[in-house]
């Protein structure tokens, strides 16, 4: 973090440098019960990321962090397990006063989440180690780091040990995926609606911790440069592109329940999709940002069997190589059945039926096993009317600006400039900003680090609502479903350290346009 005299400037080279105060969050004192607190995403995420704020000096004086799972440990044994874990997946090294300090603030209870004990003993432990906060409540938060199928049955046992109400200022994150359609959506909202209200649900989506990611509000909104130009008039096409080189790793049983479209495309797709695509909201507040982007996904153009046969592509990886590493195909992976028909690639054409946007595709594609990993957002402009220059490449290219996601955190403009000489020759360059290059003396946050912050602070910007929740659902189901009754039959379609079966070439070939390549 930086010093309280440091100054922040864009660029060593920058004339003029803004003054900007490092962050200092007040958080109140608070406990954070986490169901599954033994688990992977416990291990590898969130308590190294709680090791990471403590280390950073963001956490509280008095706080407690309350791991809830079924295998038999004692508190030491787990405060042993997590510093282990944070040692292997954590980006600090382990310092013995950070973690004596950190570590006394860890307990366990061994438990089912189906037993109405593990709850009694929850509730005696609240009862010991939760601290007030300045209003005379205890701010408690519970981490749902467990699969689907176990939140209804959590969510059932909750209420009859007043964990949620009472002396209990209590607020839930829940993970990703928020049901399986609509209607299980709509119906494992309707299970949690009898502990929680709304505005105490945190619906996570790790993507939207990115800095990369927040900034096209402030890169839309704050820039008056652009605005004017961000709509039909002036965009030819919007292209999203979430591509992974890594395969399903040891989520097979996950996976093959879930897909491409129901573990990448209906959550964080759709919100990139909608930040890009948004009205510019009244004012910064939660409920006014998340409005705007509901209602995105209601205009996003309905799909009948004949356009989502005509408009999306769907895929699965054989077996290939990547970085010289040979690689096995999607039906060789462990636990995999050799007939699976599960799609590990996506690739659509979206339409925005509103005034801003009306005409103007959006290309979306993503996939596993692709030749490299990125995720990016190009918004494509328009040629001008009159080519008057001449240039020495194939194609004259339009002015594209990028907004790179990962692995760099990055934003670029592509235009064109005389090229220098006598002739008068168009040449392509990139205006580009790169926030770790560009910005100096300044921390970054995780993703997870960010979203835990903004859940104590009480901040709900980054999470999404139910009704939005619902609305994506509602984009994707008709391509679930459509795709489950015409299974593929060419399987795998693809060779894994590529960009995808040849469909999805063609899908925006015969449009006269090209996917981004690198």
């Amino acid at each position: 973090m930086p010093s309280d005299n440091q100054n922040i400037t864009s660029s060593p080279n920058a004339e003029q440098s803004c003054n900007v105060s490092p962050e200092r969050f007040n958080i109140e004192p608070f406990t954070m019960v986490i169901f599954g607190g033994s688990g992977d995403l416990s291990k590898r995420k969130l308590l190294p990321t709680l090791y990471h704020l403590c280390h950073d000096q963001n956490l509280p004086e008095n706080y407690s962090i309350i791991g809830v799972a079924s295998s038999q440990r004692t508190h030491e044994e787990y405060r042993e397990l997590i510093k282990e874990a944070i040692q292997k997946y954590g980006n600090d090294s382990i310092a013995d006063k950070c973690w004596e300090n950190f570590s006394k603030h860890l307990f366990y209870i061994s438990g089912k989440f189906d037993d109405k004990k593990s709850y009694d003993d929850l509730s005696k432990m609240l009862e010991d180690t939760a601290q007030v906060n300045k209003k005379g409540m205890k701010d408690v938060i519970y981490y749902m780091a467990v699969p689907p199928g176990f939140l209804p049955g959590i969510f059932e046992m909750m209420p009859h040990c007043d964990l949620c109400k009472g002396q209990f200022n209590s607020r839930v994150i829940i993970e990703k995926p928020f049901g399986t359609d609509k209607e299980s959506a709509a119906r494992l909202n309707s299970i949690i609606s009898h502990s929680f209200k709304e505005n105490q649900i945190y619906r996570i989506d790790h993507y939207l911790g990115k800095e990369t990611v927040q900034n096209i509000l402030f890169f839309r909104f704050a820039n008056s440069i652009f605005e004017p130009l961000w709509n039909r008039n002036y965009i030819d096409h919007v292209q999203i592109t979430v591509a992974e080189d890594i395969g399903i790793e040891n989520r097979a049983n996950f996976y093959e329940r879930a897909g491409v479209i129901r573990d990448i495309v209906q959550n964080h797709m759709m919100q990139l999709l909608a930040l890009v695509a948004m009205e510019p909201p009244t004012s910064f507040e939660a409920d006014h940002i998340r409005s705007e982007k509901v209602k995105v996904y209601r205009t996003i153009r309905s799909m009948d069997k004949e356009y989502i046969d005509k408009f999306t592509v769907q895929g699965q990886y054989g077996p290939g190589e990547i970085g010289e590493k040979k690689i096995p195909g999607y039906r060789d992976e462990k636990d995999i059945s050799d007939s699976s028909n599960t799609p590990t690639f996506f690739a659509a054409k979206f339409h925005i039926d509103n005034w801003r946007w009306a005409g103007v595709p959006f290309y979306l594609r993503t996939g596993k096993r692709l030749q490299k990993r990125i995720t990016e957002i190009s918004i494509h402009f328009k040629q001008p009317p009159l080519s008057l220059f001449s240039s020495e490449c194939e194609s004259r290219e339009p002015n594209v600006l990028v907004l790179g996601v990962q692995p760099l955190e990055e934003m670029s403009l592509h235009i064109g400039v005389k090229h220098p000489g006598i002739g008068n020759m168009l040449y392509p360059v990139n205006m580009d900003f790169i926030y770790e290059r560009d910005i100096k003396g300044i921390h970054f946050a995780l993703p997870y680090e960010r979203l835990l912050l903004d859940c104590m602070k009480g901040d709900r910007t980054l999470f999404a609502r139910q009704d939005g929740i619902e609305a994506m659902w509602a984009v994707v189901d008709p391509i679930i479903k459509r795709w489950k009754d015409n299974p593929a039959r060419k399987f795998p379609n693809y060779t894994a350290g590529t960009w995808g079966p040849e469909k999805a070439d063609d899908l925006i070939k015969k449009d006269g346009r090209q996917w981004r390549t690198w």
